[in-house]
């Protein structure tokens, strides 16, 4: 980890970058990919597959055999722990439910808002080095709860097998994807966007990935499908003062490290003590970890920072606008009322990031690479879509129709001026 203090404000803009590779690069690879599935549908998709995940298929799709193989081999420990999530997710996203109500702008004119689902959506679940289960739960149920017809999952099988982890099928049957397919990176990006012989084509793709997943999403983002947000590699940071357990934060940044080798964990501390306290700590932890070379590669793009005070750390963590965002403070309900960039934050030192990961109900697809500054994480809102209803009674078209004809006139478009005029000119006739 790259020990940093007291850095000028010219230096943040260098010591805040992400350790991401040129998108400019990837859409050459990004294209060739998407134009070949596009064309040539499952036969690309699969070969691809040897290609890239190293796995030789039949067929794209799990079998409801294989769902219920997965069933059984998943432990009743983990059921509970999955179902008990599920139950929190459902009860964090269900309260979102959209209550449009009437609104009258002018007596006769009446206006309100509808929220529809998607009707088609494609859930992206990561394989690489950890089966993300919950990240199934964390895009199905909200889908499920919107009312989604078509819910759509493409995940990596395992090299080895050929077959989906089976906490991943578990998790998908028990959200209520309706189909799942095995595919990874750009190949199921483009599947879904595009559809083939066995992948539906959805209106909307969720989920996060690697680099090349992230750029296939902007890439079909463009003008095929929309995506959720461009997330990418996962990102962690601890704002903490001299108060902080340094056993704590170094959990935190390790629960960071280990999710990949591009991940970034970052501390922001007014404490000197604390910097070198939790570099201690986290040298301890890591030689302790199962992924600890996964985690090392992460943390030598990590960064212990110290700043002078507590304004500071706030402007600067507002500068870095973290995906995740633990604040480890004495008062930390204050300083999250200054948080204004940031994907979901943590308060307190019993609030590990791990229980939005998994349990507490909050959404964990949230967005990275400084994207909280213009981007929400996924919520119920993600899988819906409001359309707008306007009613106008003849009181109404004569209080807001000669306003109507002055902007049109002045627009020089005379025939949205007509479409009223013919209106008023109706009524005054009395010919409605």
């Amino acid at each position: 980890m790259i020990l940093i203090t007291n850095p000028d404000k010219s230096r943040w803009p260098e010591i805040l970058k992400r350790p991401v590779m040129n998108m400019e690069n990837l859409f050459d690879t990004v294209r060739g990919v998407i134009d070949r599935v596009k064309t040539e549908g499952d036969c690309a998709v699969l070969d691809y597959e040897e290609k890239f995940d190293k796995v030789t298929l039949a067929s794209l799709v799990v079998s409801e055999g294989e769902l219920q193989e997965a069933e059984q081999l998943v432990s009743e420990e983990l059921k509970a722990a999955i179902a008990l999530a599920k139950q929190n997710i459902e009860t964090f996203h269900a309260a979102q439910r959209f209550e449009g109500r009437k609104v009258q702008t002018r007596p006769g004119v009446t206006c309100w808002q509808k929220a529809v689902a998607i009707e088609k959506v494609g859930l992206y679940i990561p394989g690489g080095t950890a089966p993300l289960f919950s990240t199934v739960l964390m895009l199905a149920v909200p889908a499920k709860i919107a009312g989604c017809k078509e819910i759509v999952l493409c995940t990596p099988p395992d090299s080895h097998t050929g077959k989906v982890h089976p906490a991943v099928l578990y998790a998908a049957k028990v959200a209520g994807v309706n189909r799942i397919f095995k595919a990874g990176g750009i190949q199921a990006i483009a599947a879904m966007a595009y559809g083939t012989e066995s992948v539906p084509k959805v209106y909307k793709i969720f989920g996060p990935g690697n680099q090349y997943v992230t750029a296939a999403k902007q890439w079909v983002g463009l003008r095929d499908v929309a995506i959720d947000m461009p997330a990418g590699p996962s990102e962690v940071e601890v704002l903490a003062d001299e108060t902080a357990n340094p056993v704590f934060v170094a959990a935190d940044l390790l629960s960071q490290a280990e999710h990949g080798v591009d991940s970034q964990a970052m501390l922001i501390t007014t404490s000197r003590r604390l910097q070198q306290a939790v570099k201690e700590e986290v040298e301890r932890q890591l030689a302790l970890l199962p992924r600890k070379e996964i985690a090392e590669k992460s943390l030598a793009n990590s960064k212990l920072i110290v700043v002078d005070n507590l304004e500071e750390a706030i402007a600067l963590t507002n500068a870095y606008a973290p995906e995740h965002l633990i604040l480890e403070v004495e008062d930390y309900l204050s300083v999250a009322e200054q948080i204004t960039n940031a994907g979901s934050v943590f308060l307190g030192s019993l609030t590990p990031e791990s229980a939005g990961d998994y349990a507490s109900g909050t959404n964990h697809t949230l967005p990275t690479n400084g994207y909280a500054k213009a981007y929400s994480g996924v919520s119920l809102d993600s899988f819906i879509r409001k359309i707008t209803f306007q009613e106008i009674t003849p009181e109404g078209i004569q209080a807001i129709g000669p306003a109507i004809e002055v902007m049109a006139a002045n627009e020089h478009l005379d025939a949205h001026k007509n479409a009223v005029s013919v209106r008023l000119k109706a009524l005054n006739t009395k010919c409605i």
